[in-house]
């Protein structure tokens, strides 16, 4: 095995639960704020939410839109499209085109709803963080062996105070985060950074995540080897290549 110098590692759905949480905030809103006037049900409404949130997370990353913008859009959008409310809209609309054009009280009541399910949803999902099953274990592992970083996509405001609630601040040395670099995952410019401050080069170190996507290719394009903690048991397409390959957290300590 390699030795390294330094391990970098991703934080959501890597070692905190933010698929989980995300999900159960979601599902106490919809509830909340009775989500149910423009969807047929819960699921609806998550098969809206969850490509469209994707979709605006993958634009946010090339500078295509805001963050304000992803924010608000991703409820803006399930909502405009929920079944219950387009027809309602169509009913009550008279128009000689087929497009929908839902009234001018409508919008301005799905445009403060959406607005109100953006505040609420930041803090709702950090609420409901936790760690996922043998993180703190690995965690704690690693800072005892060597200097840890974690590298990550996601706002300051609730990233920071999952990293506190987690109980492992104390186990980074550096925290490098994409709002505050400027740039997100898969960009090698947030892994040029932790290179920096940890004063090493990419042959000194390995990554650890989730996503093929933003961590696997993004430290390779930084020249930096990776461990890919794949969770899904269909084959490997041939174009998604990794150093390692684990399925468990606890199998990164055979490696490491």
């Amino acid at each position: 095995m390699k030795h390294y110098k330094a391990v970098f590692i991703d934080w959501d759905d890597t070692i905190g639960d933010f698929i989980g949480a995300a999900k159960l905030a979601l599902q106490e809103m919809y509830d909340k704020y009775h989500l149910c006037d423009y969807f047929a049900s819960f699921e609806e409404f998550f098969l809206l939410y969850k490509p469209h949130n994707l979709e605006l997370w993958d634009k946010y990353g090339k500078d295509l839109v805001t963050k304000e913008y992803l924010s608000f859009d991703r409820f803006f959008f399930p909502l405009m499209h929920g079944s219950k409310f387009v027809s309602t809209a169509q009913r009550s609309t008279v128009s000689k085109t087929s497009d929908l054009q839902p009234q001018r009280g409508d919008l301005q009541l799905i445009t403060a709803l959406a607005e109100q399910l953006s505040e609420d949803f930041l803090h709702m999902t950090t609420a409901r963080f936790s760690l996922l099953p043998g993180a703190e274990e690995l965690v704690r592992y690693l800072a005892a062996k060597y200097p840890l970083t974690v590298v990550t996509n996601g706002f300051v405001e609730v990233q920071y105070e999952k990293f506190d609630k987690s109980g492992l601040r104390d186990c980074f040395a550096h925290i490098v985060l994409s709002e505050e670099v400027g740039c997100q995952k898969p960009n090698p410019r947030i892994f040029e950074e932790a290179l920096r401050m940890n004063g090493l080069s990419a042959e000194d170190v390995v990554m650890i995540g989730d996503s093929w996507n933003s961590d696997i290719q993004g430290a390779n394009n930084a020249g930096i080897d990776q461990i890919w903690i794949r969770k899904s048991k269909d084959p490997i397409p041939v174009e998604q290549s990794a150093t390692y390959y684990v399925n468990t957290l606890d199998e990164i300590m055979d490696i490491l």
